[in-house]
C-alpha cells in the first residue's frame, strides 16, 4: 500500500495507456446508452417528430456536450482528448490493472454501468445549473436551454437523472447516487438563495467565521459532490471498507472546495476566467466577497451587484485576499491528495489518481502562481 507523498516511478509510466483505455469503454458504453435510452418512434407520425424534436434531440444534444469535463491532452498524433473517471480509479486500486487480470466478471459490469450513469448526471447537472444561473454559454457551446428553450432543457434534465438512476442498477450505487443527487440540489438552493434579499442580509450581518462556515457548507453539498459522487457510487459497488470510504470522502470534500475556490477566483483573474470574469456579482456565495464584507460601507442596506462590485475591486485588500485563497486552494488540494494516496494499493493507481485529478487541479496552481506573480508587482 502507498502511503503519504507517492513518487511515480519509471515502472509506471504505463498507466496513461490504461486511464486512456477506460476512458475510451466510457465513451464507447456512452454511446450505447444514448442509442438505446433515445430511440424514437421511426415512423412519420406527428408524435414521432414531436418525440425526436422535444426529447431525442436535447438528450443527444446535453449528452453529447463536452462542457464541464476537463480532459487529458490527446495522445500521438491523430488523436483525441480523453475524460477519465474517478470511477475506474476505484476500480483500478481496488481491483487491479488489466496485467493483474482485473478485466473480467461482475465488478467492472457494476463499475461500467455506474460510470455512464455518474457521466448522465453531470450532464443533467450542467443543463439545470445553466437555467438556475441564467448562463447561456459555458467554454463557447450555447446552453441546452438556449438553444432549446427553459421548459425542454428543465424536461431534458429532469429526464436524464431519471435514465441514469434506472441504468446504474446496483443497489448499492443508485443509492448513493440518490444521496448524491438530493445533497447536490441541497447545495443548489442554498448558493440561489444568496440572491435573496433575506439571505444576503444575513450575511452581511454575520461575522466573518459564521460567513466561512456557510460558504464551506454550500461549497461542500454543491461542487463536492461532483467529485464525491463518482468515487462514492464505485467503492459502493465495489463494497469498500467504511475506512477507506470516509477517508475517500474526506478527501473529495477537499478536493470540492478547492474547486470552488478556483471558481470564485478566477471572476478575479482575467488569464484564467475569460469571458466569465466579473460576471455574477448578484450573489453573496463568492468566497472572496465573504472575506472582505467587514470592511463594507454599505451598513444594513443591502448592496446591488453593481455596488459590490466597485467594493471589491477597490478594496485594498483584494490582492493579498486573493493570493491567500490561492495558497488555501493549493493546500486543499494537496491534502486530498496525500489522503488519497493513503488508501493507495500500487503505485500505479497513485499513478492513475494522479493523471486523473491533475486535468483540473494543475490549473489550481496556474492560478495561485498568476496570483503570486501579480502581488509582487
Amino acid at each position: 500500500m502507498c502511503g503519504g507523498e507517492v513518487t511515480v516511478a519509471a515502472g509506471v509510466a504505463g498507466v496513461e495507456a490504461v486511464v486512456r483505455s477506460d476512458a475510451a469503454l466510457l465513451e464507447g458504453d456512452l454511446a450505447a446508452f444514448l442509442g438505446s435510452v433515445i430511440a424514437a418512434p421511426a415512423d412519420a407520425s406527428v408524435f414521432g417528430a414531436a418525440v425526436r424534436r422535444s426529447l431525442c434531440g436535447p438528450v443527444a444534444d446535453a449528452v453529447g456536450s463536452k462542457v464541464g469535463q476537463a480532459a487529458l491532452p490527446a495522445g500521438g498524433a491523430g488523436g483525441v482528448p480523453v475524460r477519465p473517471s474517478m470511477v475506474y480509479w476505484a476500480y483500478r486500486n481496488y481491483r487491479g490493472f488489466p496485467e493483474d487480470g482485473a478485466d473480467q466478471g461482475a465488478d467492472l459490469a457494476v463499475i461500467r454501468r455506474a460510470a455512464v450513469a455518474v457521466r448522465i448526471l453531470l450532464k443533467a447537472a450542467v443543463a439545470l445549473d445553466d437555467i438556475q444561473d441564467g448562463s447561456v454559454s459555458r467554454y463557447g457551446e450555447a446552453a441546452l436551454h438556449v438553444d432549446h428553450g427553459v421548459p425542454i432543457a428543465l424536461n431534458t434534465g429532469s429526464w436524464l437523472i431519471n435514465a441514469a438512476l434506472r441504468h446504474a442498477g446496483d443497489p448499492a450505487v443508485v443509492d448513493s447516487l440518490l444521496r448524491s443527487v438530493g445533497d447536490g440540489f441541497t447545495g443548489q438552493a442554498v448558493d440561489m438563495s444568496t440572491r435573496s434579499p433575506l439571505t444576503r442580509a444575513e450575511l452581511m450581518a454575520a461575522p466573518r467565521d459564521a460567513r466561512v462556515g456557510f460558504w464551506e457548507s454550500t461549497a461542500a453539498l454543491k461542487t463536492g459532490t461532483l467529485f464525491w459522487m463518482p468515487l462514492d457510487a464505485a467503492v459502493a459497488g465495489l463494497r469498500v471498507v467504511e475506512d477507506d470510504r470516509r477517508a475517500l470522502d474526506d478527501a473529495m470534500r477537499q478536493l470540492g472546495l478547492a474547486s470552488q475556490l478556483f471558481n470564485d477566483l478566477t471572476d478575479f483573474v482575467p488569464e484564467l476566467g475569460g469571458a466569465n470574469t466579473q460576471e455574477d456579482y448578484d450573489g453573496l456565495s463568492n468566497r472572496v466577497f465573504l472575506e472582505l464584507l467587514d470592511s463594507a460601507p454599505f451598513g444594513r442596506q443591502t448592496p446591488d451587484g453593481e455596488e459590490m462590485r466597485s467594493f471589491v475591486l477597490g478594496h485594498p485588500q483584494l490582492n493579498d485576499t486573493l493570493l491567500a485563497l490561492a495558497e488555501q486552494a493549493v493546500e486543499l488540494k494537496r491534502a486530498a491528495k496525500d489522503a488519497v494516496h493513503q488508501v493507495c494499493r500500487s503505485e500505479r493507481s497513485a499513478a492513475y489518481f494522479d493523471l486523473t485529478i491533475e486535468r483540473k487541479g494543475h490549473l489550481i496552481d496556474r492560478l495561485h502562481r498568476t496570483l503570486a506573480q501579480r502581488t509582487s508587482t
